[in-house]
């Protein structure tokens, strides 16, 4: 496989938008390109050590994806990017079991700033030293609410992200439960963009509820720029049972109110022994039906993008190589 060269730059302004593992992984490997970065990150999480910061500290904003979006774009020593993910173990004594360490480090930048969000992202990044901006879509308070085919609503992401705690149906449709408008960073961004890249990541906790926020597909209409969705490798049980990638491409114009530019499916073929563990939670290889996708969008990259050493996720080099071919070493 060609590799990335690390002497060739991306002068593009290149945003990124929505959250996960799989946008932070691409994070990891544009910081080392692009020289106008921004990642504008979902702002909906409602579990773990987000939700108890919310509960306990009245905080309005989860701070999870803000987070690993921040040590994803550090340029800083590895260790503090370790610091900040760094989770207490659930058994120590007191409240601090289950925090992440970045949580409470950006509690506190909170609370030096007089609460402001927005300055203790700037402290943030100059503590890790960040190759980019991380902008939360906004400083609004919403609950992500889904909508089932029986009429049932679900509210918070956590619990919509958690099947296992309810039957399973297909999801009708997503809203929030109180109007949230996009920080002004957000729009400026996006209205002024190369390139955006939507995920990769889940599509109904942490693509679709940036698309729910007021002004962000006000913002992606009038962008000039090329808008780019890197489709998921593996469907989740509860939540894309069953998806082929121009399922997923229907459910992001449906929301987005633009027809996307570009498609990235994922061909890859996997082990046997990595697809029955998948299979065992019910997850399975998203049907790459390149030809239904190339009806709905102007253009379509097909290709091997996944990594499968021990879990199946994108490869952020094959990523970049696709869109970027003069980074090819």
């Amino acid at each position: 496989m060609a590799r990335l060269t690390h002497g060739t730059q991306i002068g593009e302004r290149i945003v990124t938008l929505g959250g996960g593992t799989g946008s932070f992984t691409m994070l990891s490997e544009l910081k080392k390109f692009a020289t106008q970065l921004s990642a504008i990150v979902t702002m909906m999480d409602s579990g773990g050590s987000s939700r108890r910061l919310i509960d306990e500290f009245g905080r309005p904003l989860p701070l999870g994806d803000l987070r690993q979006a921040m040590v994803a774009l550090s340029r800083s020593s590895r260790l503090w990017g370790d610091v900040f993910n760094y989770r207490f173990p659930d058994s120590d004594i007191g409240t601090i079991g289950g925090h992440s360490l970045g949580n409470l480090i950006l509690h506190a930048l909170q609370d030096l700033n007089d609460g402001n969000l927005m300055e203790a992202l700037e402290d943030a990044r100059e503590i890790l030293d960040t190759a980019g901006s991380v902008i939360p879509v906004t400083l609004e308070h919403a609950t992500l609410c889904a909508e089932l085919e029986d009429g049932a609503v679900i509210k918070g992401e956590a619990e919509i992200d958690q099947p296992r705690n309810r039957s399973v149906q297909p999801i009708r449709r997503l809203f929030l439960d109180s109007p949230a408008r996009a920080t002004v960073r957000a729009r400026k961004s996006l209205e002024r963009a190369d390139v955006v890249i939507i995920g990769p990541g889940d599509l109904y906790t942490s693509i679709l509820p940036c698309f729910l926020v007021d002004g962000v597909t006000e913002a992606i209409r009038s962008c000039e720029g090329e808008i780019v969705y890197v489709c998921n490798v593996m469907t989740k049980h509860g939540e894309t049972d069953g998806f082929k990638a121009s399922s997923f491409v229907r459910e992001i114009h449906r929301y987005l109110g633009r027809r996307v530019d570009t498609v990235l499916v994922s061909t890859s073929n996997y082990p046997q022994s990595l697809l029955d563990a998948y299979a065992e939670e019910q997850a399975f290889p998203v049907q790459p039906d390149v030809d239904e996708v190339s009806e709905l969008v102007p253009r379509v990259i097909p290709g091997h993008f996944s990594t499968t050493e021990l879990l199946i996720r994108h490869d952020a080099e094959r990523l970049l190589l696709s869109l970027w071919p003069e980074l090819r070493d």
